[in-house]
């Protein structure tokens, strides 16, 4: 049976499907970060970090996205673009649930900048 974090990434997967991106790249690891979701909306890529909260109290999945944890996802998203030899136009989204409900998906596109 999958974890609740890949449960997570299968529904922002397909939600940001319906809406038009193309997963490219799923769980891109290098040493000291991972980015969940790489996708192509339009021409531009997009670094998906992908936050499950089951309670609100210490401020809900959004909160959950550090200064730390940016600076991790940043860091991995210069390696992936280690394999272009021009840089596509590229942001930072974040999809925030709150549950494992496919509906309730909160999609805050260019969420931080590099």
């Amino acid at each position: 049976m999958k974890n609740l974090g890949q449960q997570a990434e299968d529904l922002a997967a397909a939600f940001l499907q319906r809406q038009g991106l193309i997963i490219v790249e799923r769980n891109f690891r290098v040493r000291g970060g991972e980015i969940d979701l790489v996708a192509r909306h339009g021409s531009t890529l997009v670094f998906v970090e992908v936050r499950l909260r089951s309670r609100a109290d210490f401020g809900g999945a959004a909160a959950s996205i550090t200064a730390q944890k940016q600076a991790r996802l940043i860091r991995a998203a210069e390696h992936y673009l280690l394999r272009f030899s021009t840089l596509p136009p590229c942001r930072f989204d974040a999809l925030l649930l709150e549950e494992l409900d496919g509906g309730r998906i909160e999609w805050l596109r260019d969420a931080f900048r590099s």
